[in-house]
C-alpha cells in the first residue's frame, strides 16, 4: 500500500495532465467550453425553481435551494462512478504503450469529478445568498464533506473500473443501481418523513449521511451529524484500501484483457 502511494507520487504530473484533460475535454467543441461547468447548475437551478415550486406544489420553503444543494454533490458521486468504471478500459491504448501506475486512471476520474464539483459548489453559494438563504458559519465544514465524499467516490472508481475489465456488463448494471440508489438517498426528500425503521435502515447508505450533512451547513445552517460523518469516513478508509487490494490482484492481465 505505502509503496503504491510511492509510486503515484512519483507520477504526479501524470495525474495533473489527466485531470486537465479531462476537464478540458468534458466541453470540448461546444462554444462555450468550460463555462458550461457554472452553466449547468444554473440550468438545473432554473428548472427546478419552475418545476417544483409551481407544477409538483411542494411544501419545503425554498424548494429549489433545499434540491440543489443535494443534487450537486450526489451528481459528483453518480457521475464520478459512471465515468470512473471504464476508467481502465477508455484508456486501453494507453495502458498497451507505455508503464504506468495503473491507480493513477480511476484517481484521476475521481479527482476531475471533484474539481468539477468544486467549481459548481460556488455556483450553489452565490445561488444561496441571491435566494436570501442564510450562509452561516457552519460552511466552514463544506472542505470536510467534499474531502470524506472524495475518499467514497475514489474507492469505488477504484473498484468498479479494475472488474470492469474482466466483466464488462458491470457499467450497464451500475448505471441501473445507480437510479435505484439515487431514490433511496434523501436528495429529494427529508429522511424524517419516512417511518423510523426505514429512517435508520436509509442511514446506513453512506450517501445519506452525506447528502444530510451538506444540507445541513448549506442550507438549514446547523452542525453536520459528527457520528454520522465519522461512519461515512471509516466506511470510505476500509472501502478505498479493499479496492486498492482487489485492483492489485487484478490488474496483472489487465493489457491481455483490453
Amino acid at each position: 500500500m505505502i509503496e503504491d502511494i510511492m509510486e503515484l507520487f512519483k507520477y504526479k504530473e501524470m495525474l495533473k495532465n489527466l485531470v486537465r484533460k479531462d476537464l478540458r475535454t468534458r466541453y470540448k467543441g461546444s462554444f462555450l467550453g468550460f463555462l458550461w461547468t457554472f452553466i449547468n447548475p444554473l440550468l438545473m437551478l432554473l428548472v427546478y425553481s419552475i418545476v417544483f415550486p409551481y407544477l409538483l406544489r411542494i411544501q419545503e420553503k425554498n424548494y429549489a435551494m433545499f434540491l440543489f444543494v443535494a443534487l450537486i454533490p450526489w451528481m459528483f458521486f453518480s457521475t464520478s462512478l459512471q465515468n470512473g468504471v471504464n476508467s481502465i478500459v477508455w484508456n486501453n491504448g494507453l495502458i498497451k504503450k507505455i508503464y504506468f501506475p495503473r491507480l493513477i486512471l480511476p484517481i484521476a476520474t475521481a479527482t476531475s469529478g471533484l474539481m468539477n464539483c468544486i467549481y459548481s459548489m460556488i455556483v450553489v453559494i452565490i445561488s444561496l445568498m441571491i435566494m436570501d438563504v442564510s450562509i452561516k458559519w457552519y460552511v466552514i465544514f463544506l472542505p470536510l464533506l467534499l474531502f470524506i465524499q472524495y475518499l467514497l467516490v475514489l474507492g469505488f472508481c477504484i473498484i468498479f473500473s479494475c472488474i470492469n475489465v474482466y466483466f464488462r456488463d458491470l457499467e450497464h448494471i451500475l448505471g441501473i443501481v445507480l437510479q435505484a440508489w439515487y431514490f433511496l438517498t434523501p436528495v429529494l426528500y427529508r429522511v424524517d418523513v419516512l417511518p423510523k425503521n426505514l429512517q435508520f435502515a436509509l442511514k446506513l447508505n453512506p450517501m445519506s449521511a452525506l447528502i444530510i450533512s451538506y444540507r445541513d451547513v448549506l442550507y438549514d445552517g446547523k452542525f453536520p451529524n459528527v457520528m454520522s460523518l465519522v461512519y461515512v469516513f471509516i466506511f470510505s478508509i476500509f472501502l478505498l484500501i479493499f479496492s486498492i487490494l482487489i485492483f492489485n490482484k487484478l490488474k496483472i492481465r489487465f493489457a491481455e484483457e483490453i
